[in-house]
C-alpha cells in the first residue's frame, strides 16, 4: 500500500477528528449545534498548530488564539475552560488516532513480515496525513501534567510493544533473526518519528513519503530478516 491508497482507505472510513472531539466532549461544550461546533473546533485546532509551531504552546495566550481564529475569548471558552484542557484534548485525540489506525491497518496481515510492514507504513503515513497533530503531540508532551504525561508514555510503550511483539512472533516462526527486539522496536520508532520531526531535511532532498517509507522498510527488513541460504 502506498500513501495515496492509505489516504483513500483512511478517508473512506469517514474519520472526522473535530466531530469526534465534539461528541466525546459534548457535555463540556456549551455550543449545541453540531455543525457550528465542529467547524469552530477545526478552526481552533488549525490556529493552535500554527501559533505553537512558531512560539510553542506555553507561550501562546488565549488572546493569540482569539486573534488567529477571529473568535472572541468568550466564544473560545464555550469549547474548553482553559489552555490545560485544550492541551489534554489534543493529546488524547492524537493517542486515540494512532492506536485505532494501527489496529485497523494491521488487522489483515497474514504473517509477521506483513504485520511489521503494515505497522511501519501506518505510523509514517498517518503522520503524513496528520503531521500538525503528530508534531504538536511530540513537542508539547513535556508540558503535560504528571497524570497526562503518564498517558503519553503509556501510548509510546503501547506502540513500541506492538513492534516488539511482531518481531518476537517473527523470530518464533523463523522469519526474523534473534536479537534485542525491544531495542530494535525503539530504533524503528525513532525512524518513524524522523519523518514528521525533520521533514524539512527530506523536503530539501526531494524525498517523498513513499520513498522514505520504502527506505525504512528496506533497512528494517535487511536487519531483521533471517538470511536465506
Amino acid at each position: 500500500m502506498d500513501y495515496a491508497a492509505f489516504k483513500k482507505a483512511y478517508t473512506d472510513r469517514g474519520v472526522d477528528i473535530a466531530r469526534r472531539i465534539y461528541l466525546e466532549n459534548q457535555p463540556a461544550i456549551s455550543i449545541k449545534k453540531e455543525k457550528t461546533a465542529v467547524a469552530n473546533l477545526e478552526k481552533i485546532f488549525s490556529a493552535v498548530f500554527s501559533i505553537t509551531y512558531k512560539k510553542g504552546f506555553q507561550a501562546m495566550s488565549m488572546r493569540d488564539l482569539s486573534t488567529k481564529t477571529g473568535m472572541s475569548l468568550g466564544a473560545l471558552y464555550a469549547y474548553f475552560p482553559g489552555k490545560k484542557q485544550l492541551l489534554a484534548i489534543i493529546q488524547a485525540q492524537g493517542r486515540a488516532m494512532i492506536k485505532e489506525a494501527l489496529e485497523t491497518f494491521t488487522a489483515e496481515a497474514q504473517n509477521p513480515l506483513e504485520n511489521l510492514r503494515a505497522a511501519i507504513r501506518t505510523h509514517i503515513f498517518l503522520s503524513e496525513l496528520f503531521r500538525p497533530w503528530f508534531y504538536f503531540t511530540f513537542m508539547e508532551a513535556r508540558n503535560l501534567r504528571a497524570g497526562e504525561f503518564e498517558a503519553v508514555r503509556a501510548m509510546e510503550e503501547h506502540t513500541q510493544a506492538l513492534l516488539t511483539r511482531i518481531l518476537k512472533q517473527g523470530e518464533a516462526t523463523g522469519v526474523f533473526r534473534q536479537g534485542n527486539h525491544d531495542l530494535t522496536a525503539s530504533m524503528i520508532k525513532a525512524l518513524q518519528q524522523e519523518w514528521y520531526l525533520k521533514r524539512w531535511k527530506y523536503t530539501r532532498q526531494k524525498i517523498g513519503v513513499d520513498e522514505f517509507t520504502d527506505y525504512v522498510l528496506a533497512m528494517v527488513e535487511r536487519f531483521c530478516l533471517v538470511e536465506s541460504t
